[in-house]
């Protein structure tokens, strides 16, 4: 299978005054299509700035990202913003869901973002609020949702619109075991049923199982790829 995704040789350094502090040094990987990837290390291993990168939300110092074979650096602003709108669908561990709108509008904001690329399929939404138990949950404002559900309207705007990538940073971070079972289950079933490619960011062993990979990240560099752990077998 070909690879969506290809981290090369990607360096990021941060600089606080006149301190450097390495995040990334040095990473290459690559994802096929199809494949759900865990990427799992300890606070501070650099995984939620290779999250950033590989979504194109921040430029590395050096190294290269390519997604379906487009490199993000040789992209303008315009260009990385639509191949986002386009190709990758985003979960964050703080929800980021609009506080005005309800569950149902926070969901369709994505198609709506997505412009002609978006399509409204009603039969698809009510799949995916169904499976992630928000039927009866779409009137309410996020202050209304509990920090489980909210999580789950956020998954479900990721998803909307069948992005052919779905980058998950810390997705089970603030929830409890039954919030995290659901997104997990979730994550799962849109990789093996929808055909979705799935790079999870996460520092949870049990959620890192659910992957079909897990690669492990510490202070900036990849020390170890797992494939297929054992303990995925029976999710």
């Amino acid at each position: 299978m070909p690879a969506i995704i290809e981290a090369i040789d990607l360096h990021k350094t941060y600089h606080i005054g006149k301190i450097e502090v390495p995040a990334l040094r040095g990473i290459s990987f690559a994802v096929e299509k199809g494949e759900f990837v865990s990427v799992v290390g300890p606070s501070g291993s650099g995984k939620s700035t290779l999250f950033y990168l590989l979504g194109g939300l921040t430029r590395a110092d050096s190294g290269k990202v390519l997604i379906d074979g487009t490199d993000f650096a040789q992209l303008s602003d315009s260009a990385r913003t639509k191949l986002r709108k386009t190709k990758i669908g985003f979960v964050f561990q703080k929800f980021n869901l609009l506080p005005t709108l309800d569950a149902r509008s926070n969901i369709e904001v994505a198609i709506d973002i997505a412009g002609k690329n978006g399509t409204r399929d009603p039969a698809y939404f009510d799949k995916i609020v169904g499976l992630l138990g928000l039927s009866k949950r779409l009137p309410h404002r996020p202050a209304e949702l509990s920090g489980g559900e909210q999580q789950r309207v956020a998954l479900a705007r990721a998803l909307i619109n069948r992005p052919a990538i779905v980058l998950a940073d810390e997705p089970t971070g603030n929830l409890d075991s039954k919030n995290s079972e659901i997104v997990l289950t979730m994550l799962r079933h849109s990789n093996q049923e929808l055909g979705q490619t799935v790079l999870m960011i996460t520092h949870n062993p049990e959620a890192a199982s659910y992957g079909d990979r897990i690669i492990h990240m510490r202070d900036g560099e990849i020390v170890e790829a797992e494939k297929d752990p054992q303990w995925h077998t029976g999710h």
